[in-house]
């Protein structure tokens, strides 16, 4: 009887360790729990972003509770992160009209009008960054007392941008109808692959 407790003992440790490790995509480990402000939030999801061949940045999405759907990444309120890891070097310029690229492909003339001013101002913070080099990170908060926070290399960049509308439109990029690349968007949604 001890020896079938033993056992269930360091089954139930074995089966346990998978959970707490962390995931890894292109060599860059996503840790399960992640603090943006005063939020604890949990790995939705973690993927790569590739172009033609190239291996461009891995990402994570973390929440403050996982969610499968996009529109329910969208909806769910309170903090959130998009944490991105550069895998090659590319000019902050470059970076920047991706990333407003992906923002005009994934929001209607109307809603971009409204965001048209803001789109600006994280461009503008983002170019204070001069280069984004291999290994740097990019963090993409949103933070419900104070908006969208931009952070490179641990270093906030420009303002808070505030409005909540703001940070679902940059999700899009990746979540949208027209997301970057469809596999990543469902990496980020926690979908297997294949």
């Amino acid at each position: 009887m001890k020896a079938i407790r033993a056992m269930l003992l360091v089954l139930a440790a074995a089966t346990a360790v998978p959970l707490l490790a962390a995931t890894e995509v292109a060599g860059v480990k996503f840790e399960d729990r992640m603090k943006a402000g005063a939020g604890e939030l949990v790995l939705n999801g973690a993927g790569l972003r590739v172009k033609v061949f190239f291996k461009v940045y891995a990402m994570g999405l973390y929440l403050s509770e996982k969610k499968p759907d996009a529109a329910q990444v969208l909806a769910l309120k309170g903090p959130k992160r998009a944490h991105i890891v550069l895998l090659r070097d590319v000019s902050a310029q470059d970076f920047a009209e991706a990333l407003m690229s992906g923002l005009k492909n994934n929001t209607g003339e109307a809603q971009f009008a409204q965001i048209r001013d803001r789109a600006e101002q994280f461009r503008a913070a983002m170019l204070e960054a001069k280069e984004v080099t291999e290994g740097t990170v990019v963090d993409l908060d949103y933070l419900p007392e104070s908006g969208t926070r931009l952070t490179v290399r641990g270093q906030p960049m420009g303002k808070d941008i505030a409005g909540e509308d703001f940070y679902q439109a940059l999700l899009r990029i990746w979540l949208g109808a027209r997301p970057a690349q469809d596999d990543l968007k469902d990496a980020l949604l926690g979908k297997p692959a294949g």
